[in-house]
C-alpha cells in the first residue's frame, strides 16, 4: 500500500485510510468483529485510523482503543471533536471550554495519551476560529495532539482559518476532511485547490457515495434501516440521475475489468490533491472487497470516461452536500435590511 505525506505535518499514512464510523451501536455492535477488522487493516499496510468522539456516542473510539493494545505507536490515530455529544449547548462547537473537555474524554475512551491528528468535525459558526485555535495549540504544546485539522470546511473557511493562526500565532489545520466520491465531485472547484495552496492533507471519506457506488444490481435496495430513505428515493429526479450515472459507470468498470467499488477508490486516490481515502466498512466481507482494491491504478482514458458520465465539480443530488449551511443563509435578519 502506498503511503503519502500528511500536508505538511510530516507525518506519513498510507494512501488508504480506515474510517470506524460503522464501528459500535450506528453500524457493527460486535466489538470482536470490528476489533479483527481493525487488525486485518493494519496487516494489511492500512497504518491510518480515523474515529469521532461522535461515533455511536464513544463507542467507537473505546473499540479503537481495544484494537490498538500493543499496536497505538505503529498507527497514526486521528479523531474529531465538535458535534453534539449531549443535550447541552455547551457540548458541541469549537469552544476553548469544550475543546479541553472533549479531548480529555477522547483521549480516555481511546486508551492513549495523544491522539496524532485532532479534527473539528464542522465548522463552528458561534465561535471565533481564533479562540479555536489558541485551544488547538494549548493541546498540540502539551502533547496531547501532534496535529490539527478541520473538516468539512468550505474554502472560504479554510483561508480564514489560515489567515487566524498566522496573524495570531496559532498552530494551523495541516488538514482538511471532506466527502469525495464520483457522484460527490463539488470539492474540486475550490476545496480541494484551496487545501493545496496552503499545503494541506486532504481526506476524504464516502468514496462509495454512501453505497450508490457498492456495485449492488440494484443501488437503491439493501441498505441499513438507519439509512435515510430519502437518499435512494427515485422519485427525486436527482437520484434518479445518480441512478443513471451508476448504470453508466458500472459499464466502465466491467469494461476495464474491476469491480465499481474499486474504480470509485481509485477514482478518489487518483486526484493529486488527496492524501488518503477513508474507508468506513460495516463488515468483514466489505474490508475484504475494498482492501483487495487498494492498488488499483485507473489509466487516463478511464478517467476521461469517468469525467464524461460525471463531469469535474458536478454533485448530482445537491442533498448530498454535507457543508453547513451558513448563518447567512438561515437567518434572514443577515440578509434583509430592516
Amino acid at each position: 500500500m502506498k503511503r503519502r505525506m500528511l500536508g505538511a505535518t510530516g507525518i506519513s499514512v498510507s494512501d488508504v485510510a480506515l474510517g470506524t464510523m460503522m464501528f459500535g451501536a450506528r453500524g457493527n455492535p460486535d466489538h470482536d468483529e470490528s476489533v479483527r477488522m481493525i487488525h486485518t487493516a493494519l496487516d494489511a499496510g492500512v497504518n491510518f485510523v480515523d474515529t469521532a468522539d461522535v461515533y455511536s456516542v464513544g463507542e467507537s473510539e473505546e473499540i479503537v482503543a481495544k484494537a490498538l493494545k500493543g499496536r497505538r505507536d505503529d498507527v497514526v490515530l486521528a479523531t474529531k471533536f465538535g458535534l453534539p455529544m449531549g443535550p447541552d449547548a455547551n457540548q458541541r462547537g469549537g469552544s476553548p471550554r469544550w475543546i479541553k473537555r472533549a479531548i480529555e474524554d477522547s483521549l480516555r475512551r481511546l486508551g492513549t495519551d495523544y491522539v496524532d491528528l485532532y479534527q473539528l468535525h464542522r465548522p463552528d459558526y458561534d465561535t471565533d476560529v481564533d479562540e479555536a485555535l489558541s485551544a488547538l495549540s494549548d493541546l498540540v504544546h502539551s502533547g496531547k495532539v501532534r496535529a490539527i485539522g478541520s473538516s468539512m470546511f468550505p474554502a472560504n473557511l479554510i483561508v480564514e482559518a489560515q489567515w487566524a493562526a498566522r496573524t495570531g500565532g496559532h498552530h494551523r489545520f495541516l488538514s482538511e476532511q471532506l466527502r469525495f466520491s464520483i457522484l460527490s465531485r463539488t470539492a474540486e472547484a475550490h476545496v480541494l485547490p484551496t487545501a493545496q495552496r496552503h499545503t494541506m492533507g486532504v481526506l476524504t471519506f464516502s468514496p462509495l457515495s454512501g453505497g450508490w457506488l457498492s456495485g449492488r444490481r440494484d443501488p437503491t435496495k439493501g441498505h441499513r434501516p438507519s439509512v435515510a430513505a430519502k437518499d435512494f428515493d427515485l422519485n427525486n429526479p436527482a437520484n434518479q440521475a445518480k441512478l443513471k450515472a451508476v448504470e453508466k459507470l458500472t459499464q466502465l468498470a466491467n469494461d476495464a475489468g474491476v469491480p465499481l467499488t474499486h474504480l470509485a477508490i481509485a477514482f478518489a486516490r487518483s486526484h493529486p490533491a488527496v492524501t488518503s481515502v477513508l474507508i468506513g466498512p460495516r463488515t468483514p466481507e466489505q474490508l475484504s472487497d475494498i482492501l483487495a482494491g487498494v492498488d488499483v491504478e485507473l489509466s487516463s482514458d478511464v478517467l476521461d470516461r469517468i469525467d464524461e458520465i460525471v463531469p469535474p465539480g458536478t454533485e448530482l443530488n445537491p442533498d448530498d452536500n454535507y457543508f453547513a449551511t451558513p448563518p447567512s443563509l438561515l437567518d434572514t435578519s443577515l440578509r434583509r435590511r430592516t
